[in-house]
């Protein structure tokens, strides 16, 4: 039986926790702009800086993600990106890096996929786990068996509404970390992720002893290094995403930038005040 990267994400944390800054975790959709041009994105976020990368499955539904990450879900799947495709991604982008991958999905297309087959699939190609936004945790016994008979972790996603009751719950059934949304809403770039987000990472870590990644807002190097000096890792998708748009179809360019991006992102999170 293949089994994931769980350990390897763990200790990837672990890691940065020892050299005393945050981890970077970079998020891009499979498929995006094309299944290679979005593997080549990957290796260049990994090249730039990331410790790990979490591939979006596009879904036609985020409702958790705004605009720039609908846009890139549109194009992914105006391409044909299909769950193998989602698979692939994660299996070339380990392999040429030796660094973790997750995947996030909401919940329908595994469900409709087969549990069993996603997790078996995903540790195969080498996957660390998976981030799932929607799957209730008094829903997940299934997914959670399955997750942790493949060393795959399962990553849920807390709240600023959460409370401390609830929270307790969702990091008792979680591995990897936890997915701390700093803001209310769908996903983007803001101007501030500020003071909500730091009482979210203070409320859940006095429930766990799992990292715990801030996402949800964060666009560049300053707003990294505001994160990074309360969290454990600094998740950021929308920037890496309109780097690529703004590309406009020239690879190159788009791969440049996104390499750039994680060069500054990876220096924030490694600036402690």
């Amino acid at each position: 039986m293949t089994s994931g990267n769980i350990q390897l994400l763990s200790e990837t944390l672990a890691k940065a926790k020892a050299e005393n800054r945050a981890a970077l975790i970079a998020y891009l959709p499979a498929g995006f702009p094309t299944v290679d041009g979005g593997i080549a994105a990957i290796k260049a976020v990994f090249d730039g800086g990331a410790d790990v990368v979490e591939v979006g499955l596009p879904h036609s539904d985020p409702v958790l993600d705004g605009p720039v990450i609908q846009t890139a879900d549109d194009i992914a799947l105006r391409g044909g990106v299909k769950i193998a495709d989602v698979m692939r991604t994660v299996k070339e982008a380990h392999e040429a890096t030796g660094k973790p991958v997750l995947v996030m999905t909401y919940w329908n297309p595994i469900d409709r996929y087969g549990v069993e087959r996603f997790t078996e699939e995903l540790a195969a190609a080498g996957g660390a786990g998976c981030i799932l936004p929607d799957l209730p945790v008094q829903e997940s016994a299934l997914w959670r068996e399955h997750a942790d008979k493949h060393g795959l972790a399962t990553v849920f996603v807390v709240a600023p509404s959460s409370k401390d009751a609830r929270l307790a719950t969702i990091t008792a059934a979680g591995s990897g970390f936890v997915y701390a949304a700093s803001l209310m809403g769908v996903t983007g770039t803001r101007e501030s992720v500020g003071e909500q987000a730091a009482d979210l990472v203070r409320r859940t870590r006095a429930t766990s002893e799992l990292p715990v990644c801030v996402g949800l807002g964060v666009s560049n190097a300053t707003q990294a290094k505001e994160v990074a000096a309360f969290a454990d890792g600094v998740i950021v998708g929308s920037a890496f995403v309109q780097r690529i748009l703004d590309a406009d179809g020239d690879e190159a360019a788009g791969l440049a930038a996104v390499r750039e991006l994680a060069g500054e992102l990876a220096a924030g999170v490694r600036r402690v005040s």
